[in-house]
């Protein structure tokens, strides 16, 4: 089977503009998206909505599914 990649975008409002703490209930997740350039597409669509809330961020992140320990390959 071969690898496959992913990419994601979490994030929502942060407390400040230090980007550490969400406030609740802001939380995002768009995705999963098949290439990096798709993600970066919806990355600028999503940020553009909120362009007046300065503590909103959006992050583009890579995720791969975890790799199996030997002990249960098949």
């Amino acid at each position: 089977m071969t690898e496959q990649t992913i990419w994601v975008l979490w994030g929502g409002v942060f407390t400040n503009t230090d980007f550490k703490t969400l406030e609740a209930g802001t939380e995002e997740l768009h995705g999963p998206y098949h290439s990096e350039a798709a993600a970066n597409r919806a990355w600028n669509e999503q940020m553009r909505r909120k362009i007046d809330i300065a503590t909103h961020r959006l992050f583009v992140m890579q995720a791969r599914p975890a790799s199996r320990p030997a002990s249960l390959a098949a």
